[in-house]
């Protein structure tokens, strides 16, 4: 159902309540997700990205519904990934002449997932595209943010910055709008967002919203490709991201474990005991990796400025759940954190040097070589824990 958005532009998108899973399985998406397409009709009628593939026949035939499909001009693909490309396929089947404005990188990706040669346009960075009533799309393209293919539709006149996955959140709800959601939800959600997909671009990102700042563009509203449209104070949005591009941290400690036995358990809780009789002020947050959402951890460590990383030894090693979080904090890439170890063991003991030799290799400052108990903490080692939080809370 098309949603008027700002005069003669309307959102043509699907909200999908039941998606859990985004990214393969690699992103918790507990709230479901929107995509959103929108819809430009002035002189020149334009479609500004689809939706996902399920969806895509559902899509065509409600666009349908709504317009004359052969009277769309322009077809604008901000990014070429299948959540917003998807619906291209069936689309191109009603109407396979319609020029396609992209990047040139875009093209790439959607000859390689489509094989198909549409009627390709190339744009840049400050290209125009008049669609009368004296209003233009203006492109910007925002290389890694978070593909190399992606990039930006301004709309003048109306003000509107379609900003595809910038600025967006994986957030189902049939309200449109920034001021009709529960702000906490909405933040909560937007910081997750940033700190699963775009943290590893934040030095990018820092530059790009310069570049993008630098254009004097006057914006009135944040059209995302999913979650809600930021309409009041649609800079605010702008405003945390880059906050969160500058190697964001709050006053929070996070200690992430993976246990056998309850012994690795009880360190973690010694020690945030610790943490805490040595610094009241510093949020400490305790959480059982195997018990716990990967993705909301990675949030968790966003927000951190130390982690504290647990596990015992199996195999001489560590735990493969430690050694799977610790790689996704790789990924990321995160910047000016700290990191410390524990774990407890029964033979032979390594979990714990490995483990920092891991977070040192992902750019975490190591505090120290950590503490390893042999067999269950007895009274002695659990004091040894506690000293060891107060030390942790003193080195941040």
């Amino acid at each position: 159902m098309k949603k008027k958005i700002k005069n003669n532009v309307s959102w043509i998108g699907k909200v999908d309540w039941e998606l859990q899973k985004f990214h393969g399985d690699e992103y918790s998406t507990h709230k479901g997700s929107t995509y959103n397409s929108y819809l430009i009709e002035e002189e020149k009628i334009v479609l500004i990205d689809t939706v996902w593939a399920p969806f895509a026949e559902e899509f065509v035939e409600n666009l349908a519904k709504e317009i004359d499909l052969n009277k769309i001009e322009y077809i604008i693909a901000n990014h070429g990934e299948v959540d917003h490309s998807g619906g291209l396929p069936a689309l191109m089947k009603r109407i396979p002449d319609k020029p396609i404005y992209c990047t040139s990188n875009a093209v790439k990706s959607l000859k390689g997932q489509y094989h198909q040669d549409w009627n390709f346009q190339v744009v840049k960075t400050g290209d125009k595209l008049d669609i009368g009533n004296g209003k233009e799309l203006v492109f910007v393209e925002m290389q890694m943010l978070h593909w190399p293919d992606s990039m930006a539709t301004y709309l003048t006149k109306d003000n509107i910055l379609f900003s595809n996955d910038a600025f967006g959140q994986h957030l189902a709800t049939e309200k449109l709008f920034n001021d009709l959601v529960d702000p906490c939800d909405l933040f909560v959600e937007a910081m997750k967002y940033y700190a699963n997909i775009l943290t590893p671009f934040s030095a990018i990102l820092k530059k790009k919203l310069e570049e993008v700042l630098s254009l004097h563009l006057p914006i009135d509203m944040v059209a995302t490709s999913h979650g809600v449209i930021w309409r009041d104070n649609p800079i605010q949005i702008v405003e945390k991201y880059s906050q969160w591009a500058n190697d964001y941290q709050e006053n929070q400690i996070t200690i992430i474990y993976d246990t056998m036995w309850n012994g690795t358990k009880l360190l973690a809780e010694k020690i945030a005991e610790g943490i805490e009789l040595a610094d009241s002020e510093v949020v400490v947050k305790v959480f059982n990796l195997a018990k716990s959402d990967q993705n909301d951890l990675i949030t968790e460590v966003f927000k951190s400025k130390t982690v504290v990383i647990g596990s015992p030894t199996i195999n001489n090693s560590f735990l493969h759940s430690v050694a799977g979080f610790i790689h996704l904090m790789k990924e990321l890439k995160f910047k000016n954190k700290k990191a410390a170890a524990f774990g407890c063991y029964g033979w032979s003991g390594e979990a714990v040097k490995q483990i920092n030799e891991w977070l040192q290799n992902a750019g975490f400052a190591v505090i120290d070589e950590g503490i390893r108990n042999q067999w269950n903490p007895d009274i002695n080692v659990q004091n040894t824990a506690l000293e060891y939080g107060k030390k942790i809370a003193r080195s941040v």
